[in-house]
């Protein structure tokens, strides 16, 4: 799909999908899309009852996910992911497990995130994202600025924004990025904060394959503060 706006440097597509999983996306993905185009209502997607709306950007094959979305059956879940064999992965989930509270958006969260409305979100996710090692691709990274600008906006204040990495060199520059930013606060206390996953999360496969590898993981948790001065001013 042709969009104006940022360009995409990930991967779209990967090997053909099995009939079982074309199907989904040809008949499920549908009814569950997040339009491409317009100013997004989100309550729009889901029954009166779901509380609270939260989002992960960028989730893979949505084991995350669709984990977080059977836990909180009460909480609505956008999820963003342009690669389509993650969204028929994350498809299949939905289907065996029932799953009526997950949207998605299989285009670039970039695309997204301004039109949705302010204080909207109570919970940002994104795990293990490309961490574009090259010195030349770090402007590639999602978490910028601009990024953040957009991510404070649509948050509730006292919201929570999670990111988990493998990649030592992507856990500073996120760490260097959202602490400068006026508008979140790291809620880490010492170091066991950002060594073990939060109690509430679920494994993704990129963090059991890294530490299959041996690799650290770290874990960084925020909090979008109830205003917008400078987090040493509140």
């Amino acid at each position: 799909m042709a969009q104006d706006g940022p360009r995409f440097y990930g991967r779209r597509r990967g090997k053909k999908l099995r009939p079982g999983r074309a199907a989904l996306v040809r008949e499920l993905l549908p009814k569950l899309r997040v339009p491409a185009e317009g100013l997004v209502d989100p309550e729009a997607f889901f029954s009166p009852g779901k509380r609270s709306l939260w989002l992960e950007i960028g989730f893979g094959a949505g084991e995350h996910l669709a984990a977080q979305a059977q836990a909180h059956p009460e909480t609505g879940f956008i999820g963003c992911e342009p690669f389509v064999n993650g969204v028929a992965a994350l498809l299949a989930q939905i289907q065996d497990r029932d799953l009526d509270n997950i949207r998605i958006f299989d285009e670039d969260a970039r695309l997204l995130l301004p039109r949705l409305p302010d204080a909207a979100i109570e919970r940002v996710y994104l795990l293990y994202s490309d961490p574009w090692p090259k010195k030349r691709h770090w402007n590639r990274r999602f978490v910028n600025s601009a990024n953040l600008d957009q991510l404070a906006r649509i948050m509730v204040p006292g919201g929570l924004f999670r990111f988990a990495t493998d990649h030592p060199g992507h856990a500073r520059w996120a760490l260097g990025q959202l602490t400068r930013h006026p508008v979140f606060r790291w809620t880490a206390r010492g170091p066991a904060d950002w060594r073990a996953r939060p109690a509430d999360g679920f494994v993704t496969r990129y963090e059991a394959k890294a530490r299959s590898q041996g690799a650290t993981c770290v874990y960084l948790e925020f909090q979008r503060l109830p205003s917008n001065r400078p987090a040493a001013a509140l």
